[in-house]
């Protein structure tokens, strides 16, 4: 295995050049770096990045685990973190818990065993907070992705309430009184905040918001499918059937369509039909659907800003961003 000193000897310079060269921390002359990377290629060497890493108590790489890196909004996030750790000379080591909490300590006591920098998590439904506290034990900084909590650590997501907000004064402007919510699983801060802001503009506008059109707890598009037809027919025994759905997430969206079309239902003749995060070349659909955009990418550039600050200066307050998400208005609600 090529040595630095067999770098110095064929290029006739001294290790400490080679090692300015390799690490860019001195100007070297471009003929006498041109020179060593020839030698670097002609020996076959490579640097230890392991040992470097310990001499520095670094290791340039910053761990990250979703709940579905599947999803469209935690595709995109994964993106922008990725985007931001390469510009900054980071590796990304990327762990999905697929909404397990058991799984998701296994990764990040697998990234804390790696010796990654820093943590970006966006917690599993039901996540423990003695994984919060295993975290803090090894001082490693944490940025909080997409799901937030009440917590004081740096955290960044996007304004869940107003964007509901939006959605519903958007639907009651054109005679929506009767609103189904499919909220999902409401152990995600995320879907909570949507749920209680649906609730809180509901009741701004003295509209009622009746159990029976509150679809929560689901978990995979097939219960969605199965909790929205029961909701359905039971609304439609009771001659009572919701104008308008909202759903939460894509995957909450998916098995409301297809509940929605199998009831024999059309979007937007006898249902109007919204949702948050959306589907990929969503503009694409007939009909085309009323889509709530986080901005999902900037998430997760600045979840990477505020990981690196945190690593910079340990002692900086605290950071929670909200970033606004853009509503997409489409055929599905009109």
């Amino acid at each position: 295995m090529a040595t630095i000193v067999d770098v110095a000897s064929l290029a006739g310079v001294s290790t400490s050049t080679v090692s300015h060269v390799l690490n860019d921390t001195r100007h070297v002359e471009p003929e006498t770096k041109e020179r060593v990377m020839s030698a670097v290629k002609a020996t076959g060497y490579r640097r230890d990045v392991l040992a470097r890493s310990m001499r520095r108590a670094r290791t340039d790489s910053i761990g990250l685990v979703v709940s579905d890196a599947g999803e469209p909004a935690f595709a995109d996030m994964v993106h922008g973190v990725e985007e931001a750790a390469a510009q900054h000379g980071l590796s990304l080591l990327l762990a999905n818990s697929a909404e397990d909490p058991a799984r998701e300590r296994a990764a990040v006591e697998a990234l804390l065993d790696r010796r990654v920098d820093g943590l970006i998590i966006a917690r599993a439904a039901g996540s423990s907070a003695g994984l919060l506290e295993r975290i803090r034990e090894e001082k490693k900084p944490l940025v909080l992705l997409d799901r937030l909590a009440d917590l004081d650590v740096d955290q960044v997501g996007v304004n869940n309430q107003s964007a509901m907000a939006a959605l519903v004064e958007h639907l009651t402007r054109r005679g929506h009184e009767r609103i189904m919510l499919v909220s999902g699983d409401l152990r995600v801060s995320s879907l909570r905040e949507r749920y209680d802001g649906f609730r809180a503009a509901m009741q701004e506008r003295g509209l009622e918001v009746p159990a029976a059109l509150l679809c929560e707890g689901t978990v995979t598009a097939a219960d969605t499918f199965d909790g929205v037809q029961a909701v359905l027919r039971a609304s439609l025994e009771n001659g009572e059937r919701p104008t308008a759905i909202l759903a939460c997430s894509t995957l909450l969206a998916a098995g409301a369509l297809r509940a929605v079309q199998h009831e024999g239902l059309r979007v937007p003749g006898t249902m109007a039909f919204a949702t948050f995060d959306g589907f990929t070349y969503s503009d694409l659909f007939q009909p085309q659907i009323t889509t709530v955009r986080q901005p999902a990418f900037q998430l997760g550039e600045s979840a990477v800003s505020l990981l690196l600050r945190r690593l910079e200066t340990p002692d900086a307050p605290t950071r929670i961003l909200r970033l606004e998400s853009q509503i997409e208005f489409r055929r599905s609600t009109e």
